[in-house]
């Protein structure tokens, strides 16, 4: 990543997520300045759970004004599936969100350009910006939470594909005859592995799983990977999101048993899983890096 030279301006970051809602302040260098969250309540209507995003917002332009910093940009990442660049968004985590108008809705608010795209493509951004892939020119971010997305980095530069969902690995194929997901299709990564889907499956939160179960998602999730590794030449998975860094070294490691097992072709035999360098901050980070993409001042350079 190459990063133009700032002082005060920074991007209104916002990451849109199925459990919680987020805004921050993010400077031309990657440092997350100020951030503040809420629960995203999926049960109420659309435009209450902007209401609530407005609110953040608000506090983030007043956090600007006290820290003497200049906003110039709002950079979202959020669940897909989405149109190309956020004009409509239809996060499947958030129910009463189809055909959103959240790129248009953002720009109003702020009265600031805007630029959206998934959220788990936004961590990518983030981690080829200041991360765990840093000048790696082939990998997957991914985000393991709530729901389950990906973003993909190949050949230095960033998917988007034909309406801007490419790498979208929570719905690859991990259990041909496993659970129903929200999309239509039986055992997808995101119906297996997802907070959601744990939560469904043990009847408690997932943050609760046990020992076996949270083998079984860093299994599948290295499934998934090893699939990725050996359609598109990558060697190395990034991961960040609630589920896999809360269930910690131990999915790590099954996610690295199974893609050893199953990534055997020479180019993508020895494929590594990272845990998401910059951890919790990463969403908001990432969101920064689609804003400032969006003006050119973020770029995946060579």
């Amino acid at each position: 990543m190459e990063m133009a030279t700032g002082s005060n301006q920074v991007a209104l970051a916002v990451d849109i997520g199925g459990t919680k809602l987020a805004a921050g302040l993010v400077d031309r260098a990657g440092e997350l300045l100020w951030s503040s969250a809420a629960l995203t309540l999926v049960e109420r209507s659309a435009e209450d759970i902007f209401g609530t995003l407005s609110r953040l917002l608000d506090k983030a332009l007043k956090a600007s004004s006290l820290m003497e910093l200049t906003p110039i940009v709002v950079g979202a990442g959020c669940g897909g599936p989405m149109v190309m660049g956020g004009e409509d968004v239809s996060p499947l985590n958030i129910p009463s969100w189809r055909r959103f108008p959240l790129k248009r809705a953002l720009q109003k608010y702020c009265g600031l350009e805007a630029f959206v795209d998934n959220d788990a493509k936004a961590i990518a951004l983030a981690e080829a910006w200041a991360g765990a892939a840093k000048d790696t020119k082939n990998f997957i971010g991914m985000v393991v939470s709530t729901g389950v997305g990906g973003g993909l980095v190949v050949d230095g530069k960033l998917l988007g594909g034909e309406a801007g969902n490419a790498g979208h690995i929570g719905h690859v194929i991990v259990e041909p005859e496993g659970a129903d997901c929200a999309c239509g299709a039986k055992g997808c990564l995101e119906a297996e592995v997802s907070g959601l889907s744990i939560e469904r499956r043990i009847g408690m939160p997932a943050e609760f799983a046990s020992l076996e179960e949270r083998k079984r998602a860093g299994c599948l999730t290295g499934r998934a990977i090893a699939c990725s590794a050996n359609l598109l030449d990558l060697k190395l998975a990034v991961i960040g999101g609630s589920v896999a860094l809360g269930f910690g070294s131990v999915f790590f490691a099954s996610a690295q048993r199974e893609l050893d097992r199953l990534a055997c072709l020479d180019f993508s035999f020895g494929s590594k899983v990272v845990p998401a360098a910059l951890g919790e901050k990463a969403p908001l980070i990432g969101a920064a890096a689609v804003g400032f993409s969006g003006l050119g001042i973020v770029t995946l350079g060579d």
